[in-house]
């Protein structure tokens, strides 16, 4: 899969001057300027998304990246030919994404899924409408919210927005939320206010993570460097853009 690009810069929304969705584009636009499009998610097939979302789950994507490889080499890198394996045969291919025993069980999970409702055919299960496969595949063992919307978004090129800490991080310090904002009340409130548009939805994900893994640093920030300085408040940040003492007043 190659995943597309929003094509450059957004409009301005069409709220008033300065309105949410105004401010959400202007930040877009900043980080696509400063980054560049991320074209993400880096694989050949859909199916490699979907192996690549649930093996990402609490890793460095290094790691899911040697995993993947393994498990290309070993022929294994097809919905019908994982459906063969056993989960002890997936285990040593995926080791070093950790929590390999679980992982292998979450992938043999999604591919028996996809067999006993799909015939192992990702096409005729991205043809179902978003607000019914989505909640069907967050029945599957091992699929959360982010996982599944990482498939929908990446995979099936549905209009979703994926949410995940770095989100959280991000639009807390900049504003818009509380620290301790669900994952549900992200992604409503980013899809209320934006296009519906998955080239969006994808590029503005990617970028969100370029700037809190790059910039945006859970501690000392590099606020200095930061694409966003000029339109961010730095909540719960000192003077020198690192994390507050525990105590102070800033929201955490």
């Amino acid at each position: 899969m190659a995943a597309g690009g929003t094509g450059g810069q957004q409009p301005a929304g069409p709220d008033a001057p300065g309105g949410t969705t105004a401010r959400l584009l202007e930040i877009f636009n900043r980080l696509y300027r400063y980054f560049g499009p991320r074209h993400w998610w880096p694989a050949e097939t859909p199916f490699e998304v979907i192996v690549g979302a649930i093996l990402t789950q609490n890793v460095a994507w290094k790691n899911v990246e040697k995993a993947i490889a393994n498990l290309k080499a070993a022929g294994l890198l097809s919905p019908e030919a994982m459906a063969r394996a056993t989960v002890e045969e997936l285990e040593p291919h995926i080791r070093s994404t950790g929590y390999y025993r679980v992982k292998a069980k979450k992938l043999k999970a999604f591919v028996d899924y996809l067999q006993e409702r799909y015939n192992s055919s990702l096409k005729v299960m991205f043809a179902r409408p978003l607000e019914e496969l989505r909640p069907e595949i967050l029945g599957v063992f091992g699929i959360g919210p982010e996982t599944a919307d990482a498939i929908l978004c990446y995979a099936g090129n549905y209009p979703i927005m994926v949410m995940d800490a770095y989100t959280r991080r991000v639009f807390s310090r900049l504003g818009f939320f509380g620290a301790r904002v669900s994952y549900q009340d992200m992604q409503d409130f980013f899809m209320a206010h934006l296009p519906r548009d998955n080239r969006l939805y994808n590029e503005y994900h990617a970028l969100i993570d370029s700037l809190a893994n790059r910039i945006c640093l859970k501690k000392a920030p590099a606020c200095l460097n930061c694409p966003l300085a000029g339109l961010c408040p730095r909540i719960g940040l000192g003077e020198t853009g690192k994390s507050k003492p525990a105590g102070s007043s800033g929201k955490e």
